[in-house]
């Protein structure tokens, strides 16, 4: 999983809901358990207070050595449990278990039946007082071995919520995968559908749940998209194919008054102007069509092993005559043994572009450079050249058809902006990628195109 993902937010969540949940519960189980033990307390102080009771009897006149003498023997059985105090209700202390030692119980006739205070010696103890006129019996029980009962919980809580917090990551990831499982398969089949496979939909799960929904949403957005792209993709190709027979017209009745008019310089100079931009037009509507077949899939390629050195070091003449004429040196650098399947027209094609763009915007005496690499069962192939380079913000949209940049120092030309659009779609015909990107090691263009061997 991605650190930052959705899923590692999900199980994160869930995880953080399991162990708050579980801390919750154990806090409110520890109240009430702490709640219960005391009540019982307080129920055997009552037990405790029907005895000393009954042992007093309803005389009201007993001394102090009375009262001692009937209940001393009950209290000193009950000395692990039970401190007892009696006294008066004008607070005259009668009797006091052994137990207390020096301590007095606080007398707080006329307020709580019940409290805890603290004992000097003893700790913290949980006193019950009980009227019987003219004698108030106090009864006090320690609470040490509550506290030490209570610490143990928290312990083995705090051990419950740590594994907790463990079940709820492997409770939170089970949850994601399953939950997640129907988002996964709509991003996997939306990565698949592209300019050449527009048709694939994604699998609509069962229900009329908000992903039912959503998923017949993206279907019918795709099928706009497939019908859009459809139009455009036609739409080109009609258009390209209709304008090559009035522009091939207009070149041959071009071609003838040239003929005619051979004794005029101003107007064969004229006509040769307008041939040229009828070539420059035919480049055009042949480009695009090319690019209307390459996007509409029904370009077939005629794959053939091509042996990459051989074919490089045939195609380093031509591009080296292309460089002398612009005034540049071409250099073939490290070229990899091997075999790359594809068909050799197109790729010269795509490489031919790249130089005669390097070529454009290197200055005189600069170097274009070209070299290919094998690794991983792929080809990378990199055109540098010594040119100004390009701003960040321009490196992706190179590719774009019909997009051009002016430079420092260079020369618009006369391309029309589809020479990388063609070199994009020769890359993605082969099952491969090409990217721009600015030199490091001085000013320039990196051209860098990743073909599969295969």
């Amino acid at each position: 999983m991605k650190t930052g993902s959705f899923t590692v937010r999900l199980v994160l969540q869930v995880a953080l809901l399991v162990t708050l949940t579980a801390a919750a519960v154990l806090l409110a189980g520890g109240w009430l358990v702490q709640r219960e033990m005391i009540r019982s307390i307080e129920l055997l102080h009552e037990a405790e207070y029907d005895e000393l009771r009954a042992l007093i009897g309803t005389s009201q006149t007993l001394t102090a050595a009375e009262i001692g003498a009937r209940i001393r023997h009950d209290t000193e059985s009950d000395a692990a449990l039970y401190y007892i105090q009696v006294h008066r209700a004008d607070g005259q202390v009668l009797f006091r278990s052994p137990n207390l030692g020096e301590n007095l119980l606080p007398d707080l006739s006329g307020g709580e039946l019940h409290w805890t205070t603290s004992l000097p010696g003893v700790g913290e103890v949980r006193v019950s007082e009980f009227h019987f006129q003219p004698w108030h019996i106090q009864i006090a029980s320690p609470l040490a071995p509550l506290q030490r009962l209570m610490g143990e919980y928290a312990r083995v809580g705090g051990v419950l919520v740590a594994a907790a917090a463990l079940a709820g990551v492997a409770v939170g990831y089970g949850f994601a995968r399953v939950t997640l499982r129907p988002v996964r398969a709509i991003e996997q089949t939306a990565r698949r559908i592209r300019g050449d496979n527009l048709g694939e939909r994604i699998p609509t799960p069962s229900g009329n749940d908000e992903l039912a929904a959503l998923t017949r949403l993206l279907n019918e957005t795709f099928e706009r998209l497939e019908a859009s792209f459809a139009q455009v993709t036609r739409f080109t190709a009609d258009a390209s194919h209709e304008l090559k027979t009035p522009l091939a017209l207009i070149q041959l009745n071009a071609e003838r008054a040239r003929a005619r008019l051979g004794h005029d310089p101003e107007a064969v100079e004229a006509i040769g102007s307008l041939l040229e931009e009828i070539g420059r037009m035919h480049r055009i509507i042949e480009s695009l069509l090319f690019l209307s077949k390459a996007d509409a899939g029904v370009l077939a390629l005629e794959r053939k092993p091509i042996d990459v050195p051989a074919w490089l070091a045939d195609f380093a003449d031509d591009a080296r005559v292309l460089a002398e004429d612009r005034g540049v040196r071409f250099e073939l650098g490290p070229v990899a043994s091997g075999l790359l399947g594809g068909e050799a027209s197109l790729l010269r094609q795509l490489l031919l572009n790249l130089v005669a763009n390097a070529l454009h915007v290197s200055p005189p005496g600069g170097v274009v450079r070209l070299t290919a690499e094998a690794r991983g069962g792929r080809w990378t192939f990199v055109v540098e050249d010594e040119g100004p380079g390009l701003p960040p913000d321009q490196l992706a949209r190179v590719f774009e058809r019909f997009v051009r940049f002016s430079r420092p120092g260079v020369d618009r030309g006369t391309g029309h902006g589809l020479g990388l659009a063609i070199c994009q779609g020769i890359a993605r015909l082969h099952g491969g990628e090409i990217r721009a990107e600015n030199r490091s090691d001085r000013s320039g263009l990196r051209m860098v195109v990743t073909l599969p061997a295969g």
